[in-house]
Parts: structure tokens; C-alpha cells; sequence
């Protein structure tokens, strides 16, 4: 299938904006769902709504069935070894803020280091914080080259015997560099540290394998992969997970409760306290076999071209600033930018008016923002169901915004 027939699985986007045939391009924060997953999670509500595990009526194995189905098919997404490391979490966010409130308080102490990247998402970044300053470690940065990529000469220089954990993302939600999770693994481990990944902005591009990537733990979210909000993954690699305390304490995780002492279920039940998000875990499930469907290989191909695209059109606009590297395939589907003086704000109001939909802001990455030297930008990010002509239309929507905006000053 072709961009448009892939489009026209995806009902919100047959829709006008502002009069204008919607031109969706905000992947990144959040992509848009197809009615095999609408379906998947009307299905449940509709057809078998009841809780799982423990009932053995007929709805509650039914439950059962499809909330454990969608966690193999997430082992095999991921090409983990078990299931047992394979948790259902609210998201990439949760994901990370677990692996560095359970393990990094538990394994970490004054003089430790935790590195991390200029690029990182918020979400990357705070829990690391809250953790060295909890434990007394270290908190280290990459430095990053003119482009905003990593350099592994920089990656093994900074790393040290005191390194103990690196956790840095797989793709960055604004340059769109797609870093060498492989080759950065390798060199913690050689140091002995753990390394933690961001696959917020991966899982929906690329075909993701732990095992070759030798990642300790791996953290993303569905609703960038044309599954619901409100749903995401946790992979550890499981001797990692065994030692590691639940952060969340009640229904579902516990095998036994007295008075006073109570233990833990094994995994990866022991870290999925309460009702779990079973509708979610569906939908994940249905945009994984949707995704497989149309192909990784063929959505990252997809976006190079669209990447390549945006590039040269883009660049063609005087004033216009574009960040991150310049060789499309070296990135994902992102293209952040900033247009002479204009604000990314009234960039991102008047292409609204023209019915196309940008993101605006520090993006959740202000360290980043810093690093660049701007207090916000714009970003235009790509997906399976953009097409050049969605490209086509953003710039001819910059042209008039900077026209505009050359009027009124």
C-alpha cells in the first residue's frame, strides 16, 4: 500500500481543518490510530469488558487471553526472550521513572556516575536527577557533535569505571538523530554500567531487536505507534528485573498478604500493581500487527524519503534554519526548524490556519533547546500515512507565513 491507501485507514485524517483537507504532521508527539485498532479497542468494551487473571467466567478469560496475547506480541516486537521481561506500563515516561526509582535508588551511591545526553526527552532526564540527587551520584553528559549527533571517540572518552548506569534515547524527538544504541552498549558494559533506552521515538520506525542491541532495559509508548494512550512497555533484561522492588504496591502484583509481610508475584506480574490497562494492552497488540503488516523497513524507507524531501524543499526558503543532521537517512521522520524572526508560536498558528498541524515549543527538551541556542522551535514529524504532498503543502504554508510576517513588520 501506498501512502494514500494507508491514509484512508486512519479516519480522523479525512477531515478538513480551518477549511483546509487536514495535513497531519505531529507524529512525534502522538500518531494518529487505524480502525484495526479503533476496532480492537471498541471490541473489548463491546464484547468482553471484564478484568483478568483471577475470574474464570468465560469474559474474564476472554480478557485474559487478549491482555497476555498482546504482551507476546510485544516479546516478539522487541525480540525479547521471555514474556517475563516484558511489563505493561502507562508509558515511555513511567517505564523510565521505574527503572531509576527501583533500580538506580537501590544500586547506586556517592561517587557513581549516570550519563546521559544533551538530546534526552525530559522524561530521560528528571528521574536521573531525582536519582543522584537521592543516592549522591554523579549526573554526566555526552557532549554532542555540530549536528547533534553522538561520536562514539566522545562516548567511550566520557564513560568511566564509576559509570554505572547510560541511558540515552534511540531517536531524538527534535533533531530525529538516530543514535548507535549498539556500539554505546557495548562500550558500558565493557565498563561496567547498564544501559537504558529511550524507544519513545524508535518503536514506531524501526525494527528493534534487545538482544542485538545487548540494551539492559528499553522503555515506549503505543500511542506513537498507532496504538491508545495511556499504554507503553517496559523490557528488562530479566536477572535485572528479578532483583528489582515493584514501585507500585497493591492488587494483582502480590502472591501472598499477611499482618504484616507480604510477598511479590513473579514477573512480570509483580510490577503491574492494580487493574491493568487491558483495552490499552489490546490496542497495542492491534497496532503491532498492523505496523508488522506494513513493514518497519518499509515505514523507515518511507520517512527517508519524506525526510529528504522536507530537506531540500525547505531549505529553499531564505531564513530558514533547520536543525540536526542533514543526511536524511541519518534520522527519522523529523524535521525541526525556525523561520527568520518568527516565533515558532504564530509559525505554528498560521500553518494552522491553512489546515496543517505542527508542533511548537522546547519539546519537551529544554537542555537541548539550550545547546542550540533558541528558547523553542517548530518541528514537522512524518509518519506511514504522509505523503510529498503533505511536504509540498507545508512549505507552501512557510512561504506564506513568512510573507505575512513580512508584511506586518
Amino acid at each position: 500500500m501506498d501512502a494514500k491507501e494507508i491514509r484512508q485507514l486512519f479516519p480522523i485524517l479525512n477531515q478538513e481543518v480551518n477549511g483546509n483537507p487536514l495535513v497531519y504532521l505531529d507524529s512525534a508527539a502522538t500518531s494518529q490510530k487505524p480502525v484495526q485498532v479503533i476496532e480492537a479497542v471498541s471490541d473489548y468494551y463491546r464484547q468482553i469488558n471484564s478484568n483478568v487473571h483471577r475470574g474464570v467466567h468465560t469474559l474474564g478469560t476472554r480478557a485474559t487471553d487478549g491482555y497476555e496475547g498482546a504482551r507476546e506480541k510485544v516479546r516478539k516486537f522487541i525480540h525479547a526472550k521471555s514474556i517475563e521481561e516484558v511489563i505493561f506500563t502507562r508509558g515511555t515516561t513511567t517505564a523510565l521513572n521505574m527503572v531509576a526509582s527501583s533500580f538506580g535508588t537501590a544500586n547506586l551511591r556517592e561517587g557513581d556516575e549516570i550519563i546521559i545526553t544533551y538530546m534526552e526527552h525530559h522524561s530521560n532526564i528528571i528521574p536521573w536527577q531525582q536519582v543522584a540527587k537521592s543516592t549522591g551520584a554523579t549526573l554526566k553528559y555526552f557532549p554532542l557533535q555540530e549536528d547533534g549527533s553522538l561520536s562514539l571517540e566522545d562516548v567511550r572518552a566520557t564513560i568511566t569505571p564509576n559509570t554505572k548506569i547510560v541511558a540515552t534515547t534511540l531517536v531524538s524527538n527534535v533533531l530525529g538523530v538516530i543514535n548507535p544504541i549498539k556500539e554505546i552498549a557495548k562500550i558500558a558494559h565493557e565498563n561496567g554500567a547498564v544501559m537504558v533506552v529511550d524507544g519513545a521515538q524508535g518503536a514506531p520506525h524501526l525494527n528493534i531487536d534487545v538482544q542485538d542491541l545487548d540494551c539492559d532495559f528499553l522503555g515506549f509508548s503505543g500511542h506513537k505507534m498507532c496504538g491508545p494512550t495511556g499504554i507503553g512497555v517496559l523490557y528488562g533484561k530479566k536477572h535485572l528485573l528479578e532483583n528489582m522492588e515493584p514501585v507500585e504496591f497493591g492488587g494483582e502484583m502480590i502472591d501472598f498478604v499477611g499482618l504484616y509481610e507480604s510477598t511479590w508475584k513473579e514477573l512480570p506480574w509483580k510490577f503491574e500493581g492494580g487493574t491493568p490497562i487491558i483495552a490499552g494492552a489490546i490496542g497495542l497488540g492491534a497496532a503491532i500487527d498492523f505496523l508488522q503488516e506494513i513493514g518497519l523497513d518499509n515505514i523507515l524507507e518511507h520517512e527517508h524519503k519524506l525526510a529528504a524531501h522536507a530537506l531540500e524543499r525547505m531549505s529553499t526558503i531564505e531564513g530558514m534554519t533547520i536543525y540536526g543532521p542533514k543526511e536524511a537517512e541519518k534520522r527519522a521522520g523529523v524535521v525541526t526548524f525556525n523561520l527568520s524572526d518568527v516565533h515558532p508560536h504564530d509559525v505554528a498558528t498560521v500553518l494552522d490556519t491553512e489546515g496543517i498541524a505542527v508542533r511548537a515549543g522546547h519539546h519537551c527538551a529544554q537542555p537541548l533547546m539550550k545547546w542550540l541556542d533558541v528558547s523553542a522551535t517548530a518541528r514537522a514529524s512524518f509518519y506511514l500515512y504522509n505523503s510529498e504532498e503533505d511536504i509540498d503543502k507545508l512549505v507552501e504554508g512557510l512561504v506564506k507565513t513568512k510573507e505575512y510576517f513580512s508584511d506586518v513588520f
